[in-house]
């Protein structure tokens, strides 16, 4: 947050050459700030976690458009990243999948704890060496058509909402290739005890028609990963360690202006009755 704050002070640095950032998955919109306060240097973005011994992936910023998304780039020196589905399969471009490191820099295991140890490395059926292992690294990823690859978040971020298991990162990369979307995260909330939902929180660049982004959404996610509520901000609340505060999050307003613009309103008795039982159920005012 220190470092997000002061590049906003507005200075630039035209004499810095290579810049290097990462630990974890950079978030886009610091990327975006640190473009415009070193305009000369080389970004480079670094993955990877304390089980890998740091580092153990790059990313060279390259063009405006990837600056829209968290991306950890490819292997560094002798590391290796395979992204496998649920049964160990590796998972095809474009498809989410659990990133796994091996390589000479995964290590040993956790001190004093055996279980822990074996089910976080496991066997690395891709190596031919004796003895080899992968770090089940709990973050996901999906690989893009030029080989590099895109952090979609924490595994255990995947929720179940109404029998559907989603991704949250997932969505949340889709809109962050709407090109009027600065800053973006999903949450489920249940404001109303058993009634869960998607809600997506936004910071835009400039005024965009909510039914524009359902139907940018639709085009490429399927209908029940579309979050039910959009809440757009000034900007995502921040912890003092730079996170994005979910507990800060407001409620979304229950009323869907998009929807209103089209309603027809109730014609007979039984249609009330019916259009307030589905307002109950639905948890919307008209």
């Amino acid at each position: 947050k220190q470092i997000l704050n002061s590049l906003k002070e507005e200075q630039t640095y035209e004499h810095i050459r290579h810049v290097f950032i990462g630990g974890e998955a950079v978030a886009p919109e610091l990327l975006r700030e640190m473009r415009r306060a070193f305009p000369s240097a080389q970004l480079n973005v670094l993955y990877g976690p304390t089980e890998a011994t740091i580092i153990c992936s790059q990313y060279r910023v390259t063009n405006a458009e990837t600056l829209r998304h968290q991306m950890i780039g490819a292997p560094l020196g002798e590391m290796r990243l395979h992204l496998l589905d649920a049964h160990g399969n590796l998972v095809p471009i474009g498809v989410t999948g659990e990133i796994h490191i091996g390589g000479a820099s995964v290590t040993r295991g956790y001190l004093h704890r055996p279980e822990l140890t074996a089910e976080k490395f496991i066997p690395d059926a891709f190596s031919d060496e004796a003895g080899a292992r992968l770090y089940k690294s709990g973050d996901l990823g999906r690989y893009l058509a030029d080989g590099n690859i895109e952090f979609l978040g924490r595994s255990d971020e995947q929720v179940k909402v109404r029998g559907f298991r989603i991704e949250l990162g997932e969505i949340e990369a889709v809109l962050a290739s709407h090109p009027a979307v600065r800053e973006r995260i999903v949450i489920v909330r249940e404001d109303t005890p058993g009634d869960q939902r998607l809600v997506a929180y936004l910071v835009v660049e400039q005024a965009t028609p909510l039914v524009d982004l359902r139907s940018y959404l639709k085009e490429r996610l399927p209908e029940y990963m579309v979050p039910s509520s959009f809440v757009f901000l000034d900007a995502l609340p921040l912890t003092p360690h730079g996170k994005v505060d979910r507990q800060a999050l407001p409620a979304p307003d229950t009323a869907r202006p998009d929807l209103q613009a089209a309603a027809i309103a109730p014609r007979t008795a039984t249609e009330e009755t019916v259009a307030a039982l589905f307002g109950q159920v639905l948890n919307l005012e008209e």
